[in-house]
């Protein structure tokens, strides 16, 4: 049987950087710590990536055509059962690159590629979930005057895009330690998906319900945060 050809040295140090950017934070992460977590020379490392920015650059281009790719799912969504999983996967993704959100104020500060781009983000995100609003309306789900729809979806948009740092600060020693992945995950999709809840038909908005009570509200050390099994 074949072997698998190794994994280039530049895909090696954008897992790493992105490791190490997700544990520590991105503003404790040298390119020498990176390049020590591999067990290669800095110089080694500055022939693929000569400046930390453009390493971030690189991590934040793999996040953004992850994004788009998901954000067309939208259009797919008809029910809360739908919806939920679409919050999710878009959590999914968010923690998967959650240095970007930990420390966002201080990124966007530093690189102005990234100021740019993230507003571009948001109103990717906006689009989507107006997307999905019109998908429950148009299903008989979901009644909203259009007045308000704009609103609700900044609203939607504002809760994923802060809600990590939300989890940081409630416990800023473990919160965004991969054990703690599926609390904040579960509370974060339950938390924005729980602002469509007053314009919801009954029976969409008790599924809605049925669907959070699997999320345990307080992600404590030794508990386990039970899993939504969608095909129960």
């Amino acid at each position: 049987m074949a072997k698998k050809a190794p994994r280039r040295t530049a895909q090696r140090i954008l897992e790493a950087a992105l490791d190490l950017f997700n544990r520590f934070g991105e503003p404790n992460v040298s390119t020498t710590l990176v390049a020590s977590e591999l067990n290669i020379s800095p110089g080694n490392l500055y022939y693929h990536y000569p400046a930390k920015e453009e390493l971030i650059n690189k991590l934040y281009e793999g996040y953004e055509a992850e994004l788009n790719e998901l954000l067309h799912a939208s259009e797919g969504v008809h029910d809360v059962e739908d919806a939920w999983f679409f919050m999710h996967s878009l959590f999914e993704l968010i923690w998967r690159y959650r240095f970007l959100y930990r420390d966002l104020n201080d990124l966007l500060s530093k690189n102005r590629r990234l100021e740019t781009q993230f507003q571009l983000v948001l109103k990717n995100k906006a689009r989507a979930i107006r997307q999905l609003i019109a998908g429950l309306s148009r299903a008989g789900h979901l009644d909203i005057d259009a007045h308000e729809v704009d609103t609700l979806a900044q609203s939607m948009v504002v809760v994923l895009t802060y809600w990590l740092s939300y989890e940081y600060v409630r416990n800023p020693r473990e919160a965004l330690e991969p054990a703690h992945a599926q609390g904040a995950l579960m509370r974060g999709g339950h938390h924005t998906l729980h602002l469509l809840a007053p314009y919801l038909e009954r029976e969409q908005r008790r599924h809605l319900l049925v669907l959070s009570s699997a999320y345990n509200g307080e992600d404590a050390p030794g508990n386990m945060v039970p899993t939504v099994d969608m095909a129960a």
